[in-house]
């Protein structure tokens, strides 16, 4: 409760205190009205900024959330996405006690004794955890990754809030059904909590240390097991300049077009040979070494993607770089999952307005992020499903293009690219991998004869019970049957009324002649009896028809 209250004020001091309203927060306990009052002084800055400003206030969890949100351009709006690439962990770092206290619990060993040197001042404040550079015992220098104090426990806090947030907006609002907002809540929760784990991390640049073994061109950190748990992280000390630094770069002797080419290079490796890439590749995480080589950092955020998805994205950027809409229509519908009543036609009619917006635009200035996020938000306004790693694609590269932007603004990241394109293309239709596709295809098929007699015997048994179930799928059924049963609830209404007209006038009639004849069965209220059971019945036949709201 405590907590909700700091996000319902959070959001009153940003301009956005009406959410708290229309997410029915101030039902949940009693909070003050101008907790979910606009601001006028809050309101005049750009929705982007207050959205920015909300998550650097809440900290941890929210900042990680507006990291993560702004890698995905396909359901964020361009003006926020800024606004979230300025995004920063503005927060103190925590005490050497602090540090002390969790290296002995971690390591079970005193931190003098583990290390034979510990800068007590951090080299890199975040809002998870901080960086201090050392010396082991053995003399290798290392930097020592300790995660802060009890934010495992305020993180999962956070999100158990966020997500029941997420299930009310759902509730509430048809624009987040359509964006599966609770899914994106629980892809991003699990993102988080594996940067919790330290473990994972490391095993990160593990995997991609394997990926450069036979390139000396590009150097990944060694990670030092021995004195690395789930809450700290001891790797390699990679001594470097930034690569924004570029007057420092000029004058240590490095070339910043060839900088930019390794990098372009390395990337494209991961996403398109590879298919096991840094997801986050900003300018703080690329260093240039002394022999002018590369160096990478920090790999909590990666992306995966499998040979399919790799061959699915070639095709999809040859298929922008020749402005070929068929192509690119034909590509997304096979790397997402399409719904069946998606429109072609207004399909095609989006894709052609994306290919308009980069015709005839040189190859030095064309954005390939840009584009292929322009795509997947495309396909996600057709309810389009393209997977997260896939997403990931078009952040990573839009950061990329960043970045070689300041090394070398005419550097030509389209020529750089296909390369790559053309050999997963190759690749693809490959006769020997062909081969191998149809031998696999043969063993699915053989499978599936194996089974036909299994399948055949169990439906002939169904079929002698009579029990063969049969689906009719008929579209805009509901639409149909709601007008079918409209149409019976006024003809019954007819019927009912004509049949009470009929009642009336016989009851009547018979009270005419009861009058003129003298019978004990006269002498039994039958009329009255029988007008009230019949206006008792048509009365609950009127309210259910107009109860249904089907009339």
């Amino acid at each position: 409760m405590s907590r909700y209250r700091e996000i319902a004020a959070a959001f009153s001091r940003n301009g956005l205190g009406f959410i708290v309203k229309e997410l029915g927060m101030d039902r949940v306990f009693s909070l003050p009205r101008r907790l979910y009052v606009r601001r006028d002084q809050e309101t005049t800055k750009s929705i982007g900024v207050r959205v920015r400003q909300f998550l650097e206030e809440l900290g941890p969890t929210f900042i990680k959330i507006g990291q993560m949100a702004s890698t995905r351009p396909d359901l964020i709006p361009e003006d926020i996405m800024d606004e979230l690439s300025y995004l920063q962990d503005e927060i103190a770092p925590f005490p050497l006690e602090d540090v002390q206290k969790i290296v002995k619990k971690e390591l079970k060993a005193d931190l003098y004794d583990l290390f034979e040197e510990f800068d007590p001042s951090p080299i890199g404040v975040a809002s998870i955890g901080q960086v201090h550079k050392a010396v082991l015992n053995s003399g290798e220098h290392v930097a020592v990754k300790v995660q802060r104090p009890l934010v495992e426990k305020q993180i999962h806090t956070d999100l158990e809030i966020i997500y029941e947030l997420a299930i009310r907006a759902e509730k509430k609002f048809n624009w987040a059904v359509n964006y599966q907002v609770t899914e994106v809540v629980n892809e991003f929760s699990k993102a988080i909590k594996d940067e919790l784990d330290y473990i994972t991390e490391g095993r990160n640049a593990d995997l991609m240390a394997k990926q450069f073994e036979e390139d000396s061109s590009v150097r990944i950190p060694k990670i030092y097991w021995d004195y690395t748990t789930e809450k700290v992280l001891t790797m390699e000390f990679i001594e470097g300049i930034k690569l924004d630094e570029v007057a420092e770069l000029e004058e240590n002797g490095h070339n910043l077009e060839s900088l930019a080419s390794q990098l372009a290079n390395a990337i494209f490796y991961q996403i398109f040979k590879d298919g096991y890439f840094h997801g986050d590749p900003h300018i703080g995480n690329i260093l240039a070494l002394s022999d002018k080589n590369i160096g990478l950092i920090d790999f909590g955020l990666m992306g995966r993607l499998s040979p399919e998805m790799k061959t699915h994205l070639a095709s999809l950027v040859l298929a922008m770089v020749k402005q070929d809409s068929d192509k690119v229509i034909k590509t997304i519908t096979k790397m997402g999952i399409t719904p069946d009543d998606v429109s072609l036609h207004e399909l095609r009619g989006d894709i052609d307005q994306l290919i308009i917006k980069y015709y005839d635009v040189p190859d030095n200035e064309f954005s390939l992020g840009q584009s292929i996020t322009d795509i997947f938000s495309i396909a996600h306004k057709h309810q389009i499903t393209i997977a997260t790693d896939l997403t990931m694609v078009g952040k990573t590269l839009l950061t990329l293009e960043g970045v070689l932007d300041q090394l070398d603004p005419n550097f030509n990241i389209v020529e750089a690219a296909e390369p790559f394109g053309r050999e997963l293309i190759r690749e693809k239709y490959n006769p020997k991998r062909l081969a191998e596709n149809f031998v696999d295809q043969l063993d699915e098929y053989g499978e599936i004869i194996e089974d036909m007699p299994k399948i055949v015997k169990e439906l002939s048994i169904a079929a002698k019970k009579r029990k063969i179930p049969v689906e009719i799928s008929v579209p805009k059924a509901d639409n149909f049957l709601s007008k079918l049963d409209t149409v019976s609830n006024r003809l019954s209404f007819s019927i009912v009324l004509l049949s009470f007209s009929l009642i009336m006038v016989g009851l009547i009639i018979g009270s005419a002649l009861g009058r003129q004849q003298s019978s004990l069965l006269w002498n039994v209220p039958a009329i009255e009896i029988g007008f009230v059971i019949a206006m008792l019945m048509f009365a609950w036949l009127i309210y259910s028809i107009f109860r249904s709201g089907r009339f």
